[in-house]
């Protein structure tokens, strides 16, 4: 499998459930406003996610041969241990309360913020680690798989995520992040 696939079907899983989701739900109950927020969305995550495949990338040049490899094995599977967790979004505002700022400026820096040290991003900076030489296609990836993930929750709300079947997609997506974490220890599948 490519980079970008693999890119795209590990943050995809990893997002469904995932607080940066739930963001969403409640952007979207919020502004009422689709597409300021997913074009938010989408810039928020390939700035942030930009920096994660980057500095993944780097570190993969500082950390050569078994390092790496252990570490970026030990990053995938304690990412697939903390998929199994469901997250939460602890909502401050009040239903009355009017947001301050516009739908696309207050999901950009949001989605940015409360991305910092998600499970998707530990993933990105690992999936940067992993494909240093294509880190470009890792980062698409992972913004094509949070805009798959949260797409349709800014679209179709909170009727949606009810309907999901949220435990065993986390427990697909850890056993994506599994497999991914033992391949790396092995080096299957290292170029």
């Amino acid at each position: 499998m490519t980079p970008l696939l693999i890119s795209t079907g590990v943050v995809a899983l990893a997002e469904i459930g995932d607080k940066t989701q739930l963001l969403a739900l409640v952007l979207a109950g919020r502004f009422r406003r689709p597409w300021p927020i997913v074009i938010g969305i989408l810039l928020a995550t390939l700035a942030n996610h930009g920096l994660a495949g980057l500095a993944g990338a780097w570190s993969a040049q500082l950390l050569d041969g078994p390092w790496l490899r252990w570490i970026v094995a030990a990053s995938f599977l304690g990412v697939g241990i903390w998929a199994l967790i469901p997250d939460r979004f602890d909502d401050d505002g009040k239903d009355g309360d009017a947001p301050r700022y516009g739908a696309f400026l207050t999901t950009l820096v949001a989605f940015f913020l409360v991305e910092i040290g998600d499970k998707t991003q530990i993933a990105t900076v690992a999936l940067g680690a992993r494909f240093q030489a294509d880190v470009v296609s890792v980062v698409i990836g992972t913004t094509i798989g949070m805009m798959l993930a949260n797409t349709p929750a800014v679209w179709l709300g909170e009727k949606m995520a009810h309907r999901l079947p949220l435990k065993p997609i986390r427990i697909a997506a850890a056993g994506v992040f599994v497999v991914l974490g033992l391949l790396a220890l092995t080096g299957i599948g290292t170029r």
